[in-house]
């Protein structure tokens, strides 16, 4: 399937599911599980996905069933996550930042200005951060992480009335920020005004002019139209967002050694797979929406940096985190605190 705006907006409320050799479904599967998501059908995480259960149905000889539920059919992230834990739910991806607030540590990967490109990135989510986020994850003794964390993109700021160019262009500035103190304490020290808004309002508080701006990956940004209301687009980075795939971990212990293997191998391969789309289409997105007008301007991240740590952010964090996790951050990003 072709990855760019047009079939990633073609979203409809039923899973398209790959085409199953008969022989696979001939008989009542052993294990039958669902996996819920939050993003249309046509997002590289569903394509993905869809052919990560076929392999895995296949694999198994019929044994493990995994149905496909996205557009956030199961509920909100909060109800999905609520049905993870209880077992109602056996496969969930979520961002670190909103597993945060059950595993407070796994917010760590969301730092603002903390990794300077995606090298960084996926050597510290591939190594020892990411071991520790998924250790935490472990000591909820409810749900596991599987290995490798899939893609969302990097977040960029989108403004009504002028360009991000450098910190001080955020004073005063009317930003909507998710409901999390994490988002809220950074755009705080940027001297903004950060404004919690559920992403189902957004659009119309942009246009309304209830806010000034909003940030989210490219992505999102094409896929709301948030084009027709914001006239800039500024490519801060400022926050590389991913999704954990995560399981029940009752729901993962009953399974036998060699289909547990033949699972957690697919849906590392497919995250894999997964993370090389998601960073095509972002791309694609720039020129797309380049071509609806949108203007588009880079920045020096190192001068958004020097004003969080002057400001106090990185030592408040620090102090959250504690200084475990924030020496193995600082050991991908280099100092920050």
């Amino acid at each position: 399937m072709k990855l760019n705006r047009r079939t990633l907006i073609a979203a409809t409320g039923a899973v398209a599911l790959p085409t199953i050799a008969p022989l696979a479904r001939a008989q009542k599967a052993e294990f039958t599980m669902k996996y819920g998501n939050n993003l249309p059908v046509t997002h590289p995480m569903n394509i993905r996905a869809n052919e990560m259960v076929a392999k895995i149905l296949a694999e198994t000889k019929g044994r493990v069933d995994i149905k496909v539920f996205p557009s956030s059919q199961l509920g909100t992230d909060t109800d999905m996550l609520s049905q993870l834990r209880n077992g109602a739910l056996e496969f969930f991806t979520l961002s670190p930042l909103i597993l945060g607030t059950l595993v407070p540590s796994a917010q760590i990967s969301g730092v603002g200005f903390a990794f300077k490109d995606y090298n960084q990135v996926w050597a510290a989510m591939d190594g020892e951060l990411g071991a520790h986020v998924r250790k935490q994850i472990a000591a909820t003794n409810a749900i596991v992480a599987f290995d490798k964390i899939w893609d969302n993109g990097y977040r960029q700021m989108t403004t009504s009335n002028r360009a991000i160019a450098k910190p001080e262009d955020l004073k005063g500035m009317k930003m909507r920020v998710p409901p999390s103190p994490f988002w809220v304490s950074m755009f705080k020290a940027f001297e903004a005004s950060p404004t919690t808004i559920n992403f189902a309002e957004v659009y119309t508080a942009l246009q309304t002019k209830i806010v000034d701006g909003q940030e989210n990956p490219l992505a999102i940004i094409a896929t709301a139209k948030l084009n027709e209301v914001q006239k800039y687009c500024s490519v801060t980075n400022h926050m590389w967002d991913g999704f954990w795939f995560l399981g029940n971990k009752r729901a993962v212990d009953r399974l036998p050694a060699d289909l547990r293997e033949i699972v957690a191998r697919n849906i590392a391969e497919a995250g894999m797979k997964q993370r090389e789309d998601v960073k095509k289409l972002n791309d694609s997105l720039m020129g797309e929406l380049k071509g609806k007008g949108m203007e588009f301007n880079t920045t020096d991240a190192e001068l958004f940096r020097a004003k969080l740590r002057a400001a106090g952010f990185y030592d408040e964090w620090k102090k959250k985190f504690g200084d475990e996790a924030w020496a193995v951050l600082e050991k991908y990003t280099g100092k920050l605190a």
